[in-house]
């Protein structure tokens, strides 16, 4: 340590009028005088020309400081959607139309010691669920049920309307691991026959939209898809291997396997279902605002997720440059028990002598003329 850090420790104005005096003794030479007291040029010029006491070292341009109300409301959502700030500064924006920096929200949550919790595994590190940067579109699908009155999270007023109106009590969905476009239909009834069609008419759909890469979907173990029974899964995987897809269902209570599509189920509680089935009087008026909905998550609403970077599930897609056509997102929102009335079962299509010659004409792809008109 110099000797003029010695002194300045003891007093900072003199240890600068001791620079001063030794420049004076160097004919200012500033080169030489900080050579000599171990010090940059830079503090032999501060001492030469500035004040000999320390500058202030408060902002010059202090942060803007917000009411108490801004601030409680910040604070509130924080603690209620436990999301960082970055997911914090796009809610504020579509719940609030408050546009309010990234830092600044880091600040407010770093200054009131509120922090995110975070969920680590056994060896300290996060486990994602994919690898989503390899992770090719439609590739890796998630699909599950949501029973909509089978929730603490929603107003009583809403579970009263629905049961009164008779509106569809199950949700089918299935959402894509890489892009995060999501697939729906309803169901008054929970059960086998009507999973399986879902599921068949999802990979029609990403057939018909040009989706070309082996389809892995994964489920868990309800009674509405396999129940659990290796002998069903066989089954049905080997009537999907015709368009190259299959199913697999994750291991008994590992429920995290299915994180995409039950993080979508909150957000359908606090978005949709807290209030919009309330000025539905029927089914057909609810089918139109679910549509609504999904339109939205699938075309308007930005995303945080892992690879996402704020993008709408359409954006992500189109950003990926490649031959699916980007009208996959117009997937119709239907009710399971009209698509039966029009179409029959899975075992129906399956036997239908028009259906089997164009599984084997056109394999894992399927030949229509929308294809061709777009």
């Amino acid at each position: 340590m110099s000797i003029y850090h010695e002194k300045r420790k003891i007093n900072p104005s003199e240890a600068r009028e001791f620079i001063k005096n030794i420049l004076k003794q160097n004919n200012y030479n500033v080169s030489l005088t900080a050579k000599i007291l171990g010090i940059s040029r830079h503090t032999v010029r501060r001492a030469r020309d500035g004040d000999l006491n320390d500058y202030s070292r408060a902002p010059k341009k202090p942060k803007t400081k917000y009411n108490n109300k801004f601030r409680d409301l910040i604070l509130d959502e924080a603690k209620n959607t436990k999301f960082g700030a970055r997911r914090l500064r796009s809610f504020l924006r579509e719940k609030y139309s408050i546009f309010v920096p990234e830092s600044t929200i880091r600040y407010i949550l770093e200054k009131n010691k509120i922090q995110r919790k975070k969920i680590r595994t056994y060896n300290k590190n996060r486990r994602h669920l994919y690898n989503y940067d390899a992770l090719l579109p439609f590739t890796e699908l998630q699909i599950d049920t949501k029973h909509i009155l089978d929730q603490t999270s929603l107003p009583k007023d809403v579970y009263k309307h629905i049961s009164e109106k008779n509106l569809p009590l199950y949700a089918y969905n299935a959402i894509d691991a890489k892009t995060r476009i999501r697939f729906r239909m309803y169901s008054h009834n929970l059960n086998s026959t009507y999973g399986h069609l879902f599921i068949f008419l999802i990979v029609l759909w990403l057939r018909l939209h040009n989706v070309r890469d082996k389809i892995r979907i994964r489920v868990d173990n309800g009674m509405e898809f396999f129940s659990g029974s290796s002998k069903k899964l066989s089954e049905f995987n080997k009537f999907l291997s015709k368009f190259e897809a299959e199913v697999y269902t994750i291991p008994p209570g590992a429920k995290y396997l299915q994180g995409l599509i039950e993080n979508a189920h909150k957000l359908d509680d606090e978005f949709f279902y807290s209030s919009h089935p309330l000025s539905c009087n029927n089914y057909k008026q609810f089918l139109h605002k679910s549509q609504q909905w999904l339109n939205v998550w699938n075309i308007a609403k930005k995303h945080h997720g892992i690879g996402m970077n704020g993008c709408t599930p359409l954006e992500k897609l189109q950003s990926l440059k490649t031959v699916i056509n980007p009208k996959i997102v117009n997937f119709p929102v239907l009710r399971l028990e009209d698509v039966m009335l029009t179409i029959g079962t899975l075992f129906d299509i399956v036997n239908n002598q028009y259906v089997k010659s164009i599984m084997n004409k056109s394999g894992k792809y399927v030949i229509d003329k929308y294809l061709i008109n777009v």
